[in-house]
């Protein structure tokens, strides 16, 4: 019988489906082996990945070429608006 019938039909339906949730939720958390998340080494290439991406990235926006175009851009804007 499947724990998602109705408690009408069965008589005893909540507590059957407070017991399906309470083992279901047991299997997912006690499971062995199964990674939690990333590791300090982990964590440690990724934020040198994010300062470096960060970095390059601050270094195009910051570039006198894109300076330029985002500038146009601003005015292009402005002088259609009105």
């Amino acid at each position: 019988m499947s724990p998602m019938v109705s408690p009408s039909s069965t008589g005893c339906g909540r507590p059957r489906l407070r017991r399906w949730l309470h083992d279901r939720w047991a299997r997912l958390t006690m499971l062995t082996g199964r990674d939690r998340g990333m590791s300090t080494a982990e964590y440690a290439v990724g934020t040198i990945a994010a300062c470096a991406f960060a970095m390059l990235l601050f270094k195009v926006v910051t570039s006198p070429e894109v300076r330029q175009m985002i500038s146009n851009l601003i005015k292009r804007a402005l002088n259609v608006a009105g």
